[in-house]
């Protein structure tokens, strides 16, 4: 017999990926900085992210970021990104949560920067999934309401590459990740977590992966990165 209980948790993120995106500051120096607001279609990631963060204030003046998505051996280097922003001065809410300002990151976190190939913002050597990706639109969230409305954005960015490490990939596919071998780091809850053992065969995978293949798979093969002289790795 199933007992329910109405209930007024303060967040609702029952689990999702963390990944570390880094975005390119105004002085051509990079910022790196952990979520977990995300979810993909074909390849398209949609984001939520506070409107008041220096990876939003990043993309909407350049247009383009990495996606770098940790594994549970990265869950370390994420704990010391948390608490710290690339915005100065720290804004109120951060401050309020006890955010503290900090320009250089990479290092804080002890992560390796390496070369993208079609943007600007470098990708994080340590994690084994990383995309390249452009910003399509974005628009706010419950804006609506007047006690929300300016403080939450959500962004559509389109992927132009994909790394993946050979570790992590189907034995003679390049093109596949295997369930069994990628081990992503979860955020539940404001908690760290990894995935099992698979637990039941799903029906969905007597479907091809290739009947999903989105038309920017194609589109990105023809993505150049324009080089931008003040950025160095």
């Amino acid at each position: 017999m199933y007992m329910h209980k109405i209930s007024e948790p303060s967040i609702l993120y029952f689990g999702t990926p963390v990944v570390l995106i880094t975005t390119t500051n105004s002085d051509g120096t990079y910022n790196i900085a952990p979520i977990s607001s995300i979810f993909w279609l074909g390849w398209r990631a949609i984001i939520g992210i506070s409107n008041f963060s220096k990876t939003t204030e990043n993309l909407r003046r350049t247009g383009e970021c990495v996606l770098n998505l940790p594994s549970i051996h990265q869950a370390a280097a994420v704990n010391h990104l948390a608490l710290i922003t690339g915005s100065f001065p720290v804004p109120p809410g951060k401050a309020q949560k006890g955010y503290t300002y900090e320009a250089d990151k990479f290092n804080r976190a002890q992560l390796t920067p390496v070369p993208s190939e079609t943007v600007n913002p470098p990708r994080v050597a340590e994690c084994p999934v990383q995309m390249e990706a452009v910003m399509e639109q974005w628009h706010g969230i419950a804006d609506e309401d007047d006690q929300q409305h300016g403080r939450l954005v959500t962004m559509e960015l389109r992927v132009q590459r994909v790394y993946l490490d050979e570790f992590i990939l189907m034995e003679g596919n390049s093109n596949r990740v295997d369930p069994n071998k990628w081990r992503p780091l979860i955020m539940s809850f404001q908690q760290f977590y990894g995935l099992g053992e698979q637990v039941h065969s799903s029906t969905l995978s007597s479907i091809p992966e290739d009947l999903y293949r989105s038309p920017d798979v194609d589109r990105a093969k023809s993505s150049l990165k324009v080089i931008n002289p003040l950025l160095k790795v």
